[in-house]
């Protein structure tokens, strides 16, 4: 209990009713993890070099030491277009597995060996095409989807010995089809045909409506989904949804860039989830800001680590906001029914381990300082204000709660973050709370702000880049650096080959995948500096589709991500039919040149494109094909690989020389 300064006993525990009902387990609390987090956008965390790659690791999964996850939820590959990139599928095609591929097996394996027992979801962003024979939906054929995703799951265990504690049932939306009852019930009982019983699921993971409704009328339904998930709440809940008694998470929220700000939306959302909205768990898209700034949402992790060719990352203000939760709860932990609203404005949550341990979380964050992207934020004012809390029955014995403090310094641009003070005594104590301030009161004293030395200076993207491509036995299925836009690229072995491309990037997607976002027409992989101006690009290229098939390579490419399909940029295609065309946008509908080129499908021709200022030209095999071309637009931007279609295609001896 706590008394807000004149203002009389005022924190009690909320009456039971069915608008707010609350589970009575333990210690009337709710139990349920404190903390979670998501990862899809770590694409260039793989291509640090040691020691800066496990310093960022420690940094997110190592217990208290930084943010001291909890769960780690991260995409099952589906090659579609997730927001800032694709990450591929565990089946191509139905006739096809592979559990090697992409990053996140080797992200949750880090993860697992720092912290054993920290939880893992899946959820799958998009599918690949067979799953929807030939409609851009996955829940026609719940058989089929359901043996897709439990797939994943064996391959998980078979293969990495990873146990996924839950899986969430898809990101995809559309405006006239809920999600797809068969397909959740296809996937229980086979789960349990195979055992699986301790993997949960959670439904929808995107709204709280239609599903909370539909549990309510469906009891055999309700009793096969253990979570209900909603994206970006607004720490709002509905009342379907607390009427079913089911855990209420925060699947995904955040999303905010991680300055002084993000930092503001974090600890608000992290309290006021539970305070406003009974969710007990919250999960950050995303985990670490590990690719290309400028693609959508840039920076938008809980920390940044976006340049792995100079080892530079940077510890933000989120990862020690987390810190006040995560080290201090764990999963499991219980959070106490109490009106977590301060009277000057702000919020507090108590969680205990129903053993004796207590942790109280105070934030004061103010309107416009902690704003998230998204929803839009109702006005509200925070003052300054004397909180005094009283512990009471169980805790009345607790002798002293160690204290940990952040104020963000906005104005002053000097934050104080994740610092011990001094720790109070038992039966009561008095806090003066300021503005943007985040107070943790907690009986365990094993908390820790821990460092490395400071990382390396930024620095650009190399101005001369060489990848041959020529390795054997890689530890990841991409090539480094390259951000695959449409389309999934990886390393390929052409046993065939007796001449200089055995090792080789193949383009594998052949089909359009099932998304929620656009992906393009043509496939791309990104690489490079956004900023770069003048550029020289060659790669060697290999068109395996007969008739129509083409590829090209890019300059000054200005767009990718959810927003791929409107990318502009200068591009240079060949096509099996022996034309060339050189356009201003990957659609391919500026045609700034075009002409007869030789090319032909199924033999190895080198492309050059070289953009100075105003000017571009381009060489085949090393001589002329076209010069003195035009352009106005974009002034800068990336270089880049890619196909026509959906289609096999190769690259080889890929070089960029830029300013």
């Amino acid at each position: 209990a706590a008394r807000r300064a004149g203002a009389g006993p005022s924190f009690v525990p909320v009456p039971w009713s069915a608008a707010r009902w609350l589970f009575l387990i333990r210690l009337l609390g709710v139990p349920g993890t404190s903390h979670l987090l998501s990862a899809a956008t770590s694409r260039l965390l793989v291509n640090y070099q040691e020691p800066y790659r496990s310093q960022i690791l420690d940094y997110l999964f190592k217990p208290n030491f930084g943010a001291s996850l909890h769960i780690l939820k991260v995409e099952i590959g589906g090659d579609g277009q997730s927001t800032d990139g694709t990450e591929p599928s565990h089946m191509h095609y139905a006739n096809d597995e592979n559990y090697f591929r992409g990053y996140e097996w080797w992200l949750m394996k880090e993860a697992k060996k720092r912290n054993p027992k920290i939880k893992l979801i899946g959820l799958p962003w998009t599918f690949p095409a067979w799953i929807g024979k030939g409609e851009n939906w996955p829940y026609d054929y719940p058989d089929v989807t359901a043996y897709y995703i439990v797939s994943w799951i064996l391959g998980a265990k078979q293969y990495h010995d990873l146990d996924i504690d839950y899986v969430g049932v898809s990101k995809m939306k559309s405006p006239v089809r809920s999600y797809s009852s068969n397909y959740i019930f296809k996937y229980h009982y086979l789960k349990l045909t195979l055992n699986f019983k301790e993997y949960l699921i959670i439904a929808s993971d995107r709204l709280w409506e239609p599903i909370s409704f539909v549990l309510l009328l469906d009891s055999e339904l309700r009793g096969v989904v253990d979570v209900i998930g909603a994206h970006y709440p607004g720490t709002k809940t509905v009342p379907n949804a607390l009427l079913t008694k089911k855990k209420l998470w925060s699947s995904e929220d955040y999303s905010t860039f991680n300055d002084e700000v993000g930092a503001g939306c974090w600890a608000r959302i992290l309290n006021q989830n539970y305070v406003n909205g009974n969710m007990t768990s919250t999960i950050a898209w995303n985990l670490v800001a590990s690719y290309y700034e400028e693609l959508p949402f840039g920076r938008c992790g809980l920390m940044t680590a976006q340049e792995p060719w100079s080892g530079h990352y940077k510890v933000e203000a989120p990862i020690w906001i987390t810190a006040h939760t995560t080290q201090f709860t764990q999963p499991g932990w219980s959070y106490l029914q109490v009106d977590g609203h301060l009277e000057g404005g702000g919020s507090f949550v108590a969680l205990t381990d129903g053993l004796g341990n207590i942790t109280i979380i105070i934030e004061t964050m103010t309107h416009n300082r902690s704003q998230c992207i998204r929803p839009p934020l109702p006005h509200f004012s925070v003052t300054p204000q004397r909180a005094t809390f009283y512990l009471k029955g169980s805790f009345y014995m607790v002798e002293t709660l160690q204290v940990w403090h952040s104020r963000l310094g906005f104005e002053s641009g000097n934050s104080s973050l994740f610092q011990q003070l001094h720790p109070v005594w038992k039966g009561s104590f008095s806090l003066d709370l300021n503005m943007n301030e985040v107070y943790t009161l907690t009986t365990l004293k094993t908390g820790q702000k821990c460092g490395y030395p400071e990382p390396p200076p930024p620095q650009p993207f190399p101005s001369n880049y060489k990848d041959d491509f020529n390795i054997r036995n890689p530890p990841f299925s991409e090539a480094p650096n390259f951000a695959d836009q449409t389309g999934v690229f990886e390393y390929f072995i052409n046993a065939s080959d007796p001449g200089d491309h055995v090792f080789t990037l193949r383009q594998v997607v052949v089909q359009r995948p099932i998304t929620w976002a656009s992906d393009a027409d043509q496939t791309i992989s990104l690489i490079g500096n956004f900023q770069w101006v003048n550029m020289t690009v060659t790669c060697d290229i290999y068109i395996e589709k007969q008739r129509d098939g083409g590829v090209f390579i890019a300059g000054r490419v200005d767009n990718g991500g959810i927003y791929v399909r409107r990318t502009k940029g200068v591009f240079f295609w060949v096509f099996a039919d022996g034309t060339y065309r050189v356009t201003g946008d990957l659609a391919g509908e500026e045609i700034l040149m075009k002409g007869l080129s030789g090319v032909r499908d199924n033999a190895w021709h080198t492309l050059t494109l070289n953009i100075q200022g105003t000017s571009t030209s381009g060489l085949l095999n090393g001589y002329p094909l076209w010069e003195n071309v035009t352009i106005s637009e974009p002034s800068n931007g990336w270089a880049a690989i890619g196909t026509r279609s959906f289609e096999f295609a190769q690259f080889d001896n890929f070089h960029v020389e830029a300013s």
